[in-house]
C-alpha cells in the first residue's frame, strides 16, 4: 500500500494553488459560514478515522460515523475542551461566535443548547481549516475525541 509523503501544510498549499483559491480575510466570514465548512471538514476527519479501522460494510462505517457526527457528540467534545482549558483564547472566541450565532434551523435530534454548542464547534473547525491550521485542527478533534472516550 502506498504511504502518503505530503505534509498537511504542503497539502493545504497544493489544494489552494490547484483550485486557484484567492486569499480571503477570515473575519469576512460569518460564524455560520465557518460552521458550514467546519461541519464538512469534521465529518471528513471522522470518516477518515472510521475508514482507518479497516474495510467493512458501508452501513457499519456509517453507524460508527453517525455516533460522532451529531450535535450531542460535537457539543460534548467542545465542552470537554473548554473545561479542560485545551483551547487558545482566539479559539474560544471563534467557538463562542459560532455558538451565539442565530441560525434559522435546528437539529431534529438535539437540544437547542447542544445544537448551538455544536455549531460553535463546527465554526472552530471551519476557522482552523480555512486559516490553514490543519495540524491544530487534527489535534483539537483528536484531543476532543480522547476526552469524551471515543479515540480508540
Amino acid at each position: 500500500m502506498e504511504e502518503s509523503i505530503i505534509s498537511l501544510s504542503a497539502f493545504s498549499d497544493y489544494f489552494a494553488d490547484t483550485l486557484q483559491l484567492k486569499k480571503v480575510d477570515i473575519t469576512s466570514y460569518s460564524p455560520l459560514a465557518l460552521a458550514y465548512i467546519g461541519d464538512a471538514v469534521y465529518e471528513l476527519i471522522i470518516r477518515t478515522k472510521v475508514m482507518n479501522h479497516g474495510s467493512t460494510q458501508v452501513n457499519n462505517m456509517h453507524k460508527k460515523s453517525a455516533r460522532l457526527v451529531n450535535a450531542k457528540a460535537q457539543a460534548d467534545i467542545i465542552r470537554s475542551l473548554v473545561e479542560g482549558e485545551e483551547l487558545t483564547e482566539e479559539e474560544i472566541a471563534v467557538y463562542k461566535r459560532g455558538r451565539n450565532a442565530k441560525s434559522a434551523t435546528t437539529a431534529k435530534h438535539a437540544t437547542v443548547a447542544d445544537y448551538r454548542t455544536a455549531t460553535g464547534f463546527e465554526a472552530l473547525c471551519g476557522y482552523l481549516y480555512l486559516t490553514g491550521k490543519l495540524e491544530r485542527l487534527i489535534w483539537v478533534v483528536s484531543r476532543g475525541l480522547n476526552r469524551i472516550g471515543e479515540l480508540e
